[in-house]
């Protein structure tokens, strides 16, 4: 059974998630009802255009709490209380111990549904909210055990509405999930920049894109995601102690190659690792949750000055080829970049021709 068309919400928290949330539902008509427990963010949010600051005359079709996880359980709970809604999800990113925590409050109700939006920045406030957020993200829906149909259709068509993919999961497995693929990735992408902060200043000035990528999500705020691994913190450990055993692995072959380099056993448990990782990665999914690409990539120089990338790309386009992904290298100490075009392969080598033809620097 689906549910009506949702055409009201109540966001409770007004940062980058929930402003997100209301920009996205505005923009497909909804109208949207907005708090923060500071009236200030709120006010900023609602400047943005992410809601009205209006109480809703009624109960709304759907409320969602944008709290950290420290506090969903509360805000979720109240807002039960008072009947706000006629459905409740929310937004943090664990799910089993919250909603345990206001199922044992609310005994028999049927209008809890959890959810987890799987995108996010390294930005945090309302002024960090983009109405595209989610598009083409997944969002996880996690409907306990006696969830109606209807209110877990509320919440998936709330992911619909901000262009998202619902995905339904029960909320123990969404923790252990985003365990290994959301919250030990980013405390690993923080102890790797860890070891950069007490570097040589000569040692970091040479940092390539691999180290970047790697580290790019710990210039996030740390005081969420402290919140984040404490909540679930087991399903964490598990994660982290799996990949101490693969750490106790290297660090074993890297002490037996630098004793002997010709050790030809170290040698291939080091390779085994690193194609194990290889396989790890392939299993990641494509863009818009396909399959994975392969793609191939055209290196090419752009000129450090205003306008070069829009005319690369212009140009790229004028050539009938389309740009698959970009991503862009710093030379160091030099007035050019890098622009690492991906295309499918059997574009590659025309548009390689194509560039070089209309003088642009391309390497091999």
């Amino acid at each position: 059974m689906s549910a009506p068309a949702l055409t009201s919400v109540a966001i409770a928290g007004a940062g980058l998630i929930g402003t997100s949330i209301g920009l996205a539902l505005r923009r497909s008509g909804v109208r949207v009802h907005l708090s923060d427990a500071s009236p200030e963010v709120a006010r900023r949010a609602a400047e943005l255009g992410a809601g009205t600051l209006e109480p809703p005359a009624g109960p709304v079709d759907l409320f969602v709490a944008a709290a950290p996880p420290y506090a969903v359980a509360d805000v979720l709970s109240d807002a039960i209380a008072a009947r706000v809604a006629r459905t409740y999800t929310d937004v943090a990113g664990v799910k089993a111990a919250p909603l345990r925590e206001v199922a044992a409050r609310h005994p028999g109700t049927t209008a809890l549904v959890g959810g987890h939006p799987m995108a996010g920045r390294e930005r945090s406030g309302p002024g960090a909210a983009q109405a595209d957020l989610f598009e083409g993200r997944p969002w996880v829906v996690t409907p306990l055990p006696g969830s109606g149909a209807e209110d877990v259709g509320r919440v998936e068509e709330l992911a619909g509405r901000c262009g998202a993919t619902a995905v339904r999961m029960g909320p123990e497995a969404h923790d252990r999930a985003v365990a290994l693929v959301s919250h030990a990735p980013h405390l690993l992408a923080a102890l790797v920049a860890c070891r950069l902060a007490g570097g040589e200043e000569a040692a970091v000035a040479v940092a390539g894109t691999g180290v970047r990528d790697i580290t790019r999500v710990a210039g996030s705020d740390p005081a969420p995601w402290v919140s984040l691994l404490g909540a679930n913190a087991r399903p964490v450990a598990e994660v982290l102690q799996a990949l101490r055993a693969d750490l106790d692995v290297a660090l074993e072959s890297l002490d037996a190659l630098a004793a002997d380099p010709g050790d030809q056993r170290a040698a291939e448990r080091m390779r085994t690792l690193l194609a194990a990782g290889v396989t790890g990665r392939e299993r990641l999914p494509g863009r818009h949750g396909g399959r994975p690409e392969t793609l191939a990539v055209v290196p090419v120089v752009v000129p450090d000055r205003p306008g070069e990338l829009a005319r690369l790309l212009a140009f790229i386009g004028e050539a009938g080829v389309n740009v698959e992904d970009l991503g862009l290298e710093h030379s160091l100490g030099q007035p050019a970049g890098l622009a690492l075009v991906s295309v499918r392969p059997e574009a590659a080598e025309r548009l390689g021709e194509v560039l070089a033809a209309g003088g642009w620097s391309v390497h091999a």
